[in-house]
């Protein structure tokens, strides 16, 4: 396997199908700990849903993108974007707790797009932060 993931074409077929795979568990993951149901959300038109989503799935590629850059081989790559996400996951914690006056999961399903414009930009930026460290 190690072989040929020398082969360009193979390591980005590899690269893309395991963390498209990794994608769609960790977004399974957000969906279950917001209090929102995210795709219906996004079928009914809610704006601050898919910019938080959208920050999300941003955070999560970008950390990736770190991840497969800083490291030899898939595994390593997939083991430092899972930490990655793991650390993404808490920001948002951070953030809903940071906010007394109000709950964030509620104010993204009310549509509120201040405040999904802010998750947006804080998965993008702890991404870009994560990110960093990863490739030290």
């Amino acid at each position: 396997m190690a072989g040929l993931l020398h082969n360009p074409y193979f390591a980005t077929a590899a690269y893309f199908t395991v963390t498209g795979l990794a994608m769609i568990l960790f977004l399974a993951i957000f969906e279950l700990v917001t209090r929102y149901r995210v795709w219906a959300e996004l079928k009914r038109g809610n704006m601050a849903v898919a910019m938080a989503t959208g920050g999300k799935i941003f955070g999560i590629a970008n950390v990736f993108r770190y991840s497969i850059q800083a490291n030899l081989s898939l595994g390593q790559a997939l083991i430092w974007g899972s930490f990655g996400f793991c650390l993404l996951l808490i920001a948002y914690f951070i953030f809903e707790f940071m906010t007394p006056s109000f709950k964030v999961d509620e104010e993204i399903a009310n549509d509120n797009r201040a405040i999904g414009f802010i998750a947006m930009i804080l998965s993008i930026g702890f991404s870009y932060i994560i990110g960093a460290s990863l490739s030290k």
